[in-house]
């Protein structure tokens, strides 16, 4: 598929179908202005609120300290950068970033409510192209993001540049089903149930059929963590939750 174009552009994958590059960014942005409003209900039903947890886990394995510079990207929801928000402290900071403005003004919102705003700036940017300087960042993390990005690749590479030599790129996401006797009741739920609660909660049944779709087109665990030493990453590890469901990868600008 990649050596394949339309109208001089890379075809990438939007869910099931190959679309170009320009397109898929246009969907996505569509998928995510829908659903900014349902986001963190559909986020409990699809995970029976295990996303709470992985994201704890996600900021813990983090090993963030008091003082340091965080990057949150595509942290619309906010959930991320309020968990390191307490940790970096006063003489920290966390950058909440998002491509997606509606989320962006959601995520905002909820850190004010939650009283973390003080040490966090927001900034909307994508995470091919960021807008801040080489060396930038002690800790980069993306969450159920990396799989909606348009081009990966560069996602990961910009990840790199940003950060200061030492610092650790995390990226939690969806990823393959470890336990094949659990595949069949995955499928059904992804295919069949979560596209129907899509419409019942969200009124938008067609994009929660793209997210589960986008799923299985991303790529697997061995997949992502050689992309992530192509591009410089060292100490590439993952760790698998939920028999593989969801993996937290994470890497080391040396």
């Amino acid at each position: 598929m990649d050596e394949e174009k339309v109208a001089g552009e890379q075809v990438v994958d939007f869910g099931f179908e190959a679309v170009g590059e320009a397109e898929k960014t246009r969907r996505v942005k569509a998928v995510f202005d829908s659903v900014a409003g349902n986001y963190d209900v559909m986020n409990d039903l699809m995970s029976f609120g295990l996303h709470r947890l992985w994201k704890r886990f996600a900021v813990m394995a983090a090993q963030v300290r008091p003082g340091q510079h965080v990057l949150d990207l595509a942290g619309g929801s906010g959930d991320l950068s309020r968990l390191f928000a307490r940790r970096v402290g006063e003489r920290g900071q966390v950058v909440m970033s998002d491509i997606n403005g509606e989320m962006l003004n959601r995520g905002r919102d909820r850190l004010i409510d939650s009283g973390c705003g003080n040490n966090v700036a927001v900034v909307q940017a994508n995470a091919e192209s960021l807008p801040f300087d080489s060396g930038t960042f002690d800790i980069v993390s993306i969450a159920f993001g990396l799989r909606n990005v348009t081009n990966k690749n560069a996602a990961l590479d910009e990840m790199y540049r940003i950060l200061r030599p030492g610092g650790r790129a995390l990226i939690l996401e969806f990823s393959e089903l470890k336990i094949p006797a659990l595949q069949k009741a995955y499928d059904t739920f992804s295919f069949r149930v979560l596209p129907r609660l899509g419409e019942l909660v969200a009124k938008d049944g067609d994009s929660y059929r793209y997210l589960a779709e986008s799923i299985r087109v991303h790529p697997n665990q061995d997949a992502l963590m050689s992309m992530m030493r192509t591009v410089g990453f060292d100490r590439v590890r993952c760790r698998n939750m939920a028999g593989g469901i969801v993996a937290l990868h994470d890497g080391m600008r040396i």
